[in-house]
């Protein structure tokens, strides 16, 4: 394992009436919690096996007996403030640690696969900062070898123009960066399959 490789996940806690709220509006608390469970198992299994350190951020508190394996993913409380001051807190967090590699993704892609994932920290070998866009407009994965505040500042989170927003901070300060395949969040009942749905 490349201990100087993290993988931060950043997860809510699965409690009812507070996962996928936008989603429940079309399907109802209880089964957007059973799609959000969905969620978080695709992407344990996702990362489970790839050969970096992982943390796992809670929204709430640290759940020690739950899906994420104790040995295989350390587990924190994330950091306080919106999504951006808790990203950018991660981030400062892992490279005060030592970190050289630092990438964070969220639980909501159903297409992130473990070779896209592997695929960032060998693009982030060559480049700045390695982004991976959302079809909504936000990314579902962002990797960077040192802290770029800017990237976190001044976003209208949960919004379409995340993912141009900080591209335009990227090319502003001048970092290389490389892009990975633009894949689905499941935020909305049309992002939904058959999987979901049997």
């Amino acid at each position: 394992m490349n201990d100087k490789k993290l993988l931060m996940l950043f997860v809510r806690n699965p409690e009812l009436g507070k996962v996928k709220t936008r989603l429940a509006a079309s399907v109802g608390p209880d089964k957007a919690l059973e799609i959000y469970l969905q969620l978080l198992q695709h992407t344990c299994k996702v990362t489970q096996k790839l050969p970096m350190k992982k943390l796992v951020y809670y929204s709430n508190a640290v759940d020690t007996n739950d899906l994420w394996p104790n040995e295989e993913y350390q587990k924190r409380v994330q950091p306080q403030g919106n999504l951006g001051e808790k990203m950018e807190a991660a981030f400062a967090i892992a490279f005060a640690e030592g970190h050289t590699d630092v990438v964070i993704i969220g639980s909501d892609c159903l297409q992130l696969t473990p070779a896209i994932v592997s695929e960032a920290y060998h693009k982030l070998a060559q480049h700045d900062v390695v982004i991976g866009p959302a079809l909504d407009g936000g990314y579902y994965l962002l990797g960077m070898k040192r802290l770029h505040p800017e990237l976190f500042r001044n976003k209208r989170w949960s919004t379409e123009h995340v993912f141009p927003d900080t591209l335009s901070d990227v090319e502003r300060l001048h970092l290389s960066h490389a892009l990975l395949p633009r894949l689905s969040d499941v935020d909305y009942v049309e992002d939904l399959d058959a999987r979901f749905f049997p």
